[in-house]
C-alpha cells in the first residue's frame, strides 16, 4: 500500500511540471503562471553562476587565464559578469546588484559601481544601504551635490545612519589630514595603553618579509619604552603552516619582551578583520590609548578601520595614535591620493557592517 501511494505521489508530480495545468471550481480557473520545470531549471543556473562567482572570488590569482581570449579579465570582472547574469534571470535579487557594485569598487572602476547602486535604488528606492553607498561614492568622486542629496534621502529614511556616515566622512577627513610620523606623539603611554602592530603577507616558504621585520623593529622600540603596555600583533593569513601574529611574537619574544605582555591574533586575513578581532582584545584589557604600528602606505587606513570598530566595542572614548613604518619616503604619501582613499572609504563601510558580498554562496564582510 505504501509503495503504490509513493508511486501514485511521483506520478502527480511528474505530471504537474510536465505541462500547465486548471482546475475549474465553481466559475474560476486556476492555472500557474510558470512551468514548474523550467523554475527549477533557471534554480540551477543561477545557482551554477552564483557558484562560479565564488571561485573566480577565491582564486588566488588576480586574471584568468582560462579560454583562448586576448583579454585576461580579473576576478573581479568575472565576479561581476556572473552576478549580473544572475540577476537577468532573477531580476527581483536587487542583492546581486549590490554585490556586483562592491565588485567594481575592488576593480577600482567606481564609476561603474555607481552605475549599479543607481539601479538597484530605482527598484528599491528607500533602500538605506543604497543611498549610504552612493553617498559615499559620490562623495569620493567630488559629486557633492549628488552626495548630498542621497544624504538628505538617509536622513530621512534612517536618521541614525545618515549620522553615522557622517561621523564616517569626519573620521576620514581627520585621519588623512594628520601628518604620517615614524614616531608616536608621545614615547610614554599612560596606564591603560596598548601597542598595535599590524601583519604583512608572510613569504611563500613562511619566512617574513622584511617589512614585516621593520614593523617589528618599531613595536621592540615602542615595547621597551612602555614596559607596561599590552602588544597586539595580529595578522593570520597561514603560509607554509605558520601564522603573521605566531612568527610576530616569537620574534619579540627572542628579543626579550614578556610572552605575557602579547596578545597573538591569528585569524584576521584582512585590515577589517584586523580592526575587529583587535577591538574586542582593547575592550577585554579596557584600553584607554592605543599605537598602531604599520606601513606608512597603509596605517591611515588601518586606523580609520580601528576607529570605526571601537564605536561598537569600545572602550568608550578609546583615541588612538600611529606610528609608520617609512615603506614610502613620507612626503611622497603625505597627501592620499585616490587610491588610497578608496581602499579606505570601501574597508571603512565594511568595518561598519554593510558587507559588500550579500548573495549566497558569495557573502563577505
Amino acid at each position: 500500500m505504501k509503495k503504490n501511494l509513493i508511486s501514485f505521489t511521483l506520478a502527480s508530480v511528474l505530471a504537474l511540471t510536465a505541462a500547465p495545468y486548471s482546475f475549474a471550481t465553481n466559475d474560476t480557473t486556476i492555472q500557474p503562471s510558470n512551468d514548474y520545470s523550467q523554475l527549477v531549471t533557471k534554480r540551477q543556473v543561477v545557482d551554477q553562476l552564483l557558484n562560479d562567482a565564488v571561485i573566480a572570488f577565491k582564486s588566488p590569482a588576480r586574471i584568468s587565464h582560462a579560454g583562448f581570449t586576448a583579454k585576461m579579465p580579473s576576478n573581479m570582472e568575472i565576479v561581476t559578469n556572473r552576478l549580473l547574469e544572475a540577476y537577468k534571470l532573477e531580476p527581483y535579487r536587487t542583492d546581486l546588484l549590490i554585490s556586483a557594485a562592491n565588485a567594481q569598487i575592488y576593480n577600482k572602476n567606481v564609476d561603474r559601481a555607481i552605475s549599479l547602486f543607481q539601479q538597484a535604488l530605482s527598484v528599491a528606492p528607500d533602500d538605506i544601504d543604497l543611498h549610504a553607498y552612493l553617498a559615499i561614492w559620490q562623495h569620493f568622486k567630488g559629486s557633492q551635490a549628488a552626495s548630498d542629496k542621497h544624504m538628505t534621502a538617509l536622513a530621512k529614511l534612517n536618521p541614525g545612519r545618515a549620522a553615522d556616515i557622517q561621523r564616517i566622512f569626519a573620521t576620514v577627513d581627520r585621519i588623512v589630514a594628520t601628518p604620517l610620523k615614524e614616531h608616536a606623539d608621545k614615547d610614554k603611554l599612560d596606564d591603560k595603553g596598548a601597542i598595535v602592530t599590524l601583519g604583512y603577507a608572510l613569504n611563500p616558504d613562511g619566512s617574513m618579509h622584511p617589512i614585516l621585520i621593520e614593523r617589528l623593529e618599531t613595536t621592540l622600540v615602542m615595547a621597551k619604552a612602555n614596559p607596561d603596555a599590552i602588544i597586539i600583533l595580529t595578522g593570520g593569513v597561514p603560509m607554509n603552516h605558520k601564522t603573521e601574529g605566531k612568527l610576530m611574537a616569537d620574534w619579540l619574544i627572542e628579543k626579550g619582551i614578556s610572552k605575557d605582555r602579547i596578545i597573538e591574533e591569528n585569524y584576521a586575513t584582512s585590515t577589517v578583520d584586523n580592526a575587529l578581532y583587535s577591538s574586542y582584545a582593547l575592550a577585554r584589557h579596557n584600553i584607554k590609548h592605543a599605537i598602531i604600528i604599520s606601513s606608512a602606505s597603509h596605517v591611515r587606513r588601518g586606523q580609520t578601520l580601528f576607529e570605526i570598530a571601537s564605536w561598537q566595542t569600545g572602550p568608550h572614548n578609546i583615541t588612538f595614535d600611529t606610528v609608520s613604518y617609512p615603506d614610502k619616503p613620507l612626503k611622497e604619501l603625505a597627501i592620499a591620493n585616490d587610491a588610497e582613499l578608496l581602499g579606505i572609504y570601501r574597508d571603512a563601510l565594511r568595518t561598519y557592517g554593510m558587507w559588500s558580498y550579500r548573495s549566497y554562496p558569495l557573502e563577505s564582510r
